[in-house]
């Protein structure tokens, strides 16, 4: 087990209603980066779906059997609860994940940086993420699903802000909560050129991180999304998103103008 250690808070909190997506999305309310191990932050390239949808996409490259964490920065000046799937599941309970506000959710304080680096098995640690073949992810392995491989998807709801009431008793058969009833997961302070499988993340080796249970109440509507598509790179190659091809010594690849459209005509 690797030693490095992270804090961690679970949320309970009771159930609400998912009313939809708000119209506009704060795309501001966090910054979502993907890191290696070495340190260096994987490059992204923004996209824009065919299909309307709400919330930030881009592309990503993913080098095979690298290890990587995702770093998740709340720039907003209230307490969130993000939730987190890759290739679809929640990374906490490891459920299949719609990014909703009853899932488990890990909690982060106002302008706070919190970063997880693994599959949550218990409070006090997790198994760390790294990019494999779809046939070795743990989606694939462990739930047969592929719905959504190669996908790193951070969904962020705000706390409710409660207006001061006036002192009531609780009645006695009101005063505990159903266990698990409200859980929401926690939150961690701390080439090959050819692939014949898409990417997908697998479940690595355990790392300590402990955790601990905090009250949260979310909003019903999501603040805000972030979905990030993580490939191959050439897979990226193929699909335009990078330049691959052989680099022409005599011909810069960005010449600093606007391009000229191929049906323009002086």
């Amino acid at each position: 087990m690797n030693n490095k250690a992270f804090s961690c808070m679970l949320a309970l909190a009771v159930l609400v209603p998912v009313l939809g997506y708000p119209r506009a999305l704060n795309q501001n309310a966090v910054d979502v980066r993907i890191i290696s191990d070495s340190g260096a932050e994987y490059p992204r390239y923004r996209t824009y779906p065919r299909i309307r949808e709400a919330g930030a996409y881009y592309y990503m490259e993913a080098v095979k059997g690298e290890r990587y964490s995702i770093e998740v920065a709340n720039r907003s000046d209230r307490r969130i609860g993000v939730v987190i799937a890759v290739d679809g599941r929640n990374i906490i309970s490891g459920q299949k994940s719609d990014l909703k506000n009853y899932e488990r959710m890990y909690i982060i304080e106002p302008y706070d940086t919190n970063t997880f680096e693994g599959w949550r098995t218990g409070m006090d640690r997790t198994n760390r993420f790294y990019f494999t073949e779809q046939s070795d992810s743990y989606a694939e392995r462990v739930f047969s699903d592929a719905s959504a491989m190669g996908t790193i998807a951070v969904a962020v709801y705000r706390e409710k802000i409660h207006e001061a009431a006036p002192f009531t008793a609780p009645r006695r058969d009101s005063m505990s909560r159903p266990n698990g009833a409200g859980e929401k997961g926690c939150a961690d302070s701390n080439k090959k050129d050819r692939m014949s499988e898409q990417a997908g993340t697998g479940f690595g080796e355990t790392t300590y991180s402990l955790a601990r249970e905090v009250p949260f109440d979310p909003e019903n509507a999501i603040a805000g999304k972030v979905v990030l598509k993580y490939e191959w790179r050439s897979e990226l190659c193929r699909k335009g998103i990078v330049s691959c091809g052989p680099k022409n010594r005599f011909w810069p690849d960005n010449v600093g103008f606007a391009p000229i459209p191929y049906d323009f005509r002086d």
